[in-house]
């Protein structure tokens, strides 16, 4: 099986969730930033996960804009997952709590793209979680990360 993770990383934290999700697969596995690889190249993979830090409710910009320009159909009946990092909501305040609500997450509006571009999401969206803006990441989430791709994997089989 081959597959790909695409993250964009603002603090490393993202960097280091892929980099974990990278040993939780087996077969050919490539890493990759985003800008470093285009549409083109998904052709070769069985799976593709694409994560990025939440940024005001988005992926970043990179992100955002490398899922766009994907062509229509271009995925079609291809497994693909989303990721995210992200604040845990217990940790706010109530506006944030409550402009978090209203915002979301980057993992679900890359999912939304993917299967738009048609893609066969193989796992509801998943965030993991960093104490604050910079890092670092939560206790534990690097091996949830390292089993969420593994599953990922089982189910795209």
């Amino acid at each position: 099986m081959n597959s790909i993770i695409i993250y964009d990383s603002a603090f490393g934290n993202t960097k280091k969730i892929a980099d974990s999700m990278s040993e939780g697969l087996s077969g050919k596995v490539k890493l990759a930033q985003v800008g470093e690889v285009n549409s083109e190249s998904l052709k070769e993979f069985d799976l593709i996960i694409i994560g990025s830090p939440t940024q005001g409710g988005r992926p970043t910009a990179a992100v955002s804009k490398f899922v766009r320009e994907i062509p229509q159909q271009f995925l079609k009946d291809v497994a693909v997952a989303a990721f995210d990092t992200r604040y845990t909501e217990r940790t706010r305040n109530i506006g944030e709590r409550l402009l978090m609500k209203v915002t979301g997450y980057a993992a679900d509006k890359i999912a939304k793209g993917l299967i738009d571009k048609g893609g066969r999401l193989v796992e509801d969206p998943q965030g993991f979680i960093v104490d604050s803006k910079e890092g670092p990441l939560r206790s534990a989430e690097l091996e949830r990360a390292k089993l969420w791709a593994a599953e990922l994997q089982k189910k795209t089989r």
